[in-house]
C-alpha cells in the first residue's frame, strides 16, 4: 500500500531527480514545459507518493488558458507525472492521477489537458476526441494532445491555442 500526500517545498529537488530519471535531462525542451515556465504549479493539486520514506511518484497540475481569439477558457495541464522505475506497471500512476483528478473536480475545475499516450491515459478518462481543435505553441504530436471533462460538456465549443496564465 502507499499513501498520497500533498507536495511540500522540500520535495521539489527529489521530484526533479525523479523527473530526470523518467523523462531525461532534456525534458525541459518539450513544448509542454513552455507552458510551465515562470508559472507555479497548482499547489493543492501537487502530490507525491513515498514508500518507506523514499519518493516513488509525483504529479502536478498547472493553470492554462485556451484562447480561440474571442474568449479564453481556463483549464489545467496535467503533468508531469512520474513513477520510479521499480514501481512502474503497478497502477501507482493511475491511482495518483485518479486522486488528482478527483481533487480538481471537487475544487471546481472543469477541464484538463495533457500530452501523452492515449492508450494509457484513456484509463483515467482522457480522449483525443475532446482535444480536437486545440493547439499548443511549438511542436507537438497532435495525436498525443488529450483532454478530459471534469464537468460534463466542459469541452463543448472549446478550441484554440493553449497558453500559460501569466
Amino acid at each position: 500500500m502507499f499513501c498520497i500526500t500533498a507536495t511540500k517545498k522540500n520535495d521539489l529537488s527529489e521530484i526533479s531527480v525523479l523527473l530526470d530519471q523518467a523523462f531525461g535531462a532534456d525534458r525541459h525542451e518539450k513544448t509542454a514545459y513552455r507552458l510551465r515556465d515562470d508559472v507555479s504549479a497548482v499547489q493543492e493539486l501537487s502530490f507525491v507518493i513515498r514508500i518507506g520514506g523514499v519518493l516513488k511518484a509525483s504529479l502536478q497540475f498547472w493553470p492554462i488558458l485556451i484562447n480561440d481569439g474571442v474568449k479564453a477558457s481556463q483549464a489545467l495541464l496535467l503533468g508531469p507525472i512520474a513513477v520510479a522505475e521499480d514501481y512502474r506497471g503497478q497502477g501507482v500512476g493511475l491511482k495518483l492521477m485518479e486522486h488528482g483528478l478527483n481533487i480538481a473536480r471537487k475544487n471546481g475545475h472543469k477541464r484538463v489537458i495533457l500530452v501523452g499516450d492515449q492508450s494509457y491515459y484513456q484509463k483515467v478518462g482522457f480522449s483525443r476526441a475532446l482535444a480536437t481543435g486545440l493547439e499548443m505553441p511549438g511542436p507537438v504530436d497532435q495525436d498525443r494532445l488529450l483532454a478530459q471533462e471534469l464537468v460534463a460538456g466542459a469541452m463543448d465549443g472549446i478550441k484554440g491555442m493553449i497558453s500559460k496564465i501569466k
